[in-house]
């Protein structure tokens, strides 16, 4: 099967930043309630705006390209995968439709909507919407990343060298732990920047941070959206040992990883 070409996806990331804030609005009707909040497993809580927004991209990806399964975080955990062996897809949609639940759920609106297309185990294009933010990220390949803040015109991102001063280092908000301190140790870390969701790639991506370490637990979705405007804007996402992040691994679980700017 060939590949996707640069016209096919520039005009599929339209298509997939609309669906992204679609979703974003049904999440947001939600967010302005007294939500109920289930858990779905141990530290893993969910809510009626992670089940909305799946419904919202799942339909739209299915009517967009139906020949391509789609997996999303909610349908996965409950058991509900596409037919088949994720390793052996040439081409499948990874949805996390609401990236960020505690988040959410402090209602201090860093939480995204995540979209991305893996191409070869390659995330190839990637959408992440910031919908109590107006901000939406988007990338489809090298020097494509942009990102859309509410009220302003899109704008070109890319990473940027690392400042003669040291790295700034974005960590997880909920996540933060004593391995990514002693991973951080032997480096020049002139300031720490915490962030929610997958808008940590984003800050790589814009060049705000420079690197980002993930020692804890992830899962595919969770990633492959902000993984996909990283490198699009010119950065790397590898393991520990080096190796390119790649998608389609058994029960979609990731090592642990490191986001790098320039």
């Amino acid at each position: 099967m060939p590949r996707l070409d640069t016209a096919t996806r520039a005009d599929l990331i339209v298509a997939i930043a609309d669906l992204a804030v679609a979703a974003g609005v049904e999440i947001m009707k939600i967010y302005a309630t007294d939500f109920d909040v289930r858990a779905k497993g141990a530290n893993d809580p969910v809510t009626d705006a992670d089940v909305a927004g799946e419904a919202v991209i799942t339909a739209g990806l299915l009517k967009l390209t139906p020949d391509i399964p789609v997996v999303g975080e909610e349908a996965a955990s409950a058991g509900q995968l596409p037919p088949g062996n994720p390793a052996t897809w040439h081409r499948f949609w990874l949805v996390d439709p609401l990236d960020g639940t505690k988040e959410f759920i402090k209602k201090n609106g860093e939480f995204t909507v995540n979209i991305a297309l893996i191409e070869d185990g390659i995330p190839i294009l990637g959408v992440v919407h910031t919908p109590a933010k107006g901000w939406t990220h988007t990338g489809y390949g090298t020097g494509t990343a942009m990102v859309r803040k509410q009220g302003l015109p899109p704008q070109s991102i890319k990473v940027r060298p690392v400042p003669p001063s040291g790295l700034t280092v974005v960590a997880s908000r909920s996540h933060r732990d004593k391995e990514t301190d002693e991973f951080l140790a032997d480096l020049q870390v002139a300031s720490m920047v915490a962030a929610g969701s997958s808008l940590k790639f984003c800050l790589v991506a814009e060049g705000a941070a420079d690197l980002y370490p993930r020692m804890g637990p992830t899962m595919e979705w969770d990633t492959a959206a902000g993984h996909a405007v990283v490198l699009s804007a010119g950065g790397t996402v590898t393991t520990l040992e080096g190796a390119a992040l790649s998608y389609g691994k058994p029960e979609f679980r990731n090592p642990k990883f490191v986001v790098r700017g320039g």
